[in-house]
């Protein structure tokens, strides 16, 4: 008996993150997070920063995301992503030195305009993302953490 598999691209805009089939993905969306399915309605939403959960046979890979937007159509899965990264390649330490160094500018910006602002927060939104993926893919591994 075959199984039915979605087709998957995750491309950055410096290369494809991923590519191959998968039998599930659940991604975090601005409503939400969803979990996409062979044979799922076709969908397009913007992605926002977070974790993207894929299984793949008997493997679960698992990715900080930071935007981005994705369409599904016809078992066929496209995720454009702003910067996607596979949590064993994480690095927690500059993961948490980026955050708070975004944290540091947000304070010592007293006035800041609504689009520099937006980036800072969105920079801040990204590394959480990168170090909350990262720190469970090392939890569920029983690596130890920096």
């Amino acid at each position: 008996m075959s199984e039915k598999n979605i087709k998957l691209k995750i491309i950055t805009p410096e290369k494809t993150v991923y590519e191959g089939k998968v039998s599930q993905a659940t991604l975090p969306v601005t409503d939400g997070e969803v979990t996409i399915l062979p044979n799922h309605r076709s969908y397009i939403a913007s992605l926002k920063a977070g974790e993207i959960y894929l299984k793949v046979l008997n493997e679960d890979v698992y990715m900080a995301v930071s935007g981005g937007f994705i369409e599904f159509d016809q078992d066929k899965l496209t995720v454009l992503a702003d910067t996607a990264e596979r949590a064993e390649e994480i690095d927690i330490k500059r993961a948490e030195e980026a955050r708070k160094r975004a944290e540091e500018l947000k304070k010592e910006k007293i006035e800041m305009d609504d689009a520099e602002y937006a980036r800072v927060a969105a920079a801040v939104e990204k590394e959480l993302a990168r170090i909350k993926v990262g720190r469970k893919h090392r939890t569920r591994h029983g690596m130890k953490l920096d």
